[in-house]
């Protein structure tokens, strides 16, 4: 059984998240999403919240599980004998973090690969941080996030706003 992991911090899940667990949905027998700590982020979303919010999303594909994990991606490849790392790219910036990075972990685990796929053109444009500040400014989300997650987002900026955050 070929084994891959997804790695991001899906704060929040997008499209273009989506669109990366179909398509690698397809070419692996298991892909797991994991949602993992990203230091020189803080996150909008709890650990929990974004757990629930894949998990919502993932239970269309049969073959796919949501996970998440403090540490070096490479140790939890390893706790999961998957052998490739599925990365997302919408262009050159993410290209070269993402080229780094593999090759950081390639070093620390010759054993495990990285594959690239392109983000749909669709969604090239489209990150997590691009439909947070949408949505905070009060645009219409929709088109950017999956139904299944839509809500959720929306709900959690009212309440922020509601704060004065």
């Amino acid at each position: 059984m070929n084994t891959a992991i997804y790695p991001g911090s899906f704060d929040p899940p997008t499209n273009g998240h989506r669109d990366i667990i179909e398509r690698a949905s397809r070419i692996f027998d298991k892909v797991i999403v994991c949602i993992m700590e990203n230091t020189k982020k803080k996150p909008l979303f709890s650990m929990e919240e974004r757990l629930k919010m894949l998990q919502s999303l993932a239970r269309k594909y049969s073959n796919v599980e949501v996970d998440y994990y403090r540490g070096l991606l490479v140790d939890y490849a390893r706790l999961k004998n998957a052998a490739i790392v599925v990365k997302g790219l919408r262009g050159m910036g993410d290209f070269e973090y993402e080229l780094q990075m593999a090759l950081v972990n390639h070093q620390l685990a010759p054993d495990v690969e990285t594959m690239f796929l392109m983000t749909s053109y669709r969604y090239s444009y489209l990150s997590s941080s691009i439909v947070k500040e949408i949505a905070y400014l009060g645009g219409d989300i929709k088109d950017l996030v999956p139904p299944e997650v839509h809500s959720v987002i929306c709900e959690k900026i009212a309440r922020l706003k509601e704060d004065g955050n």
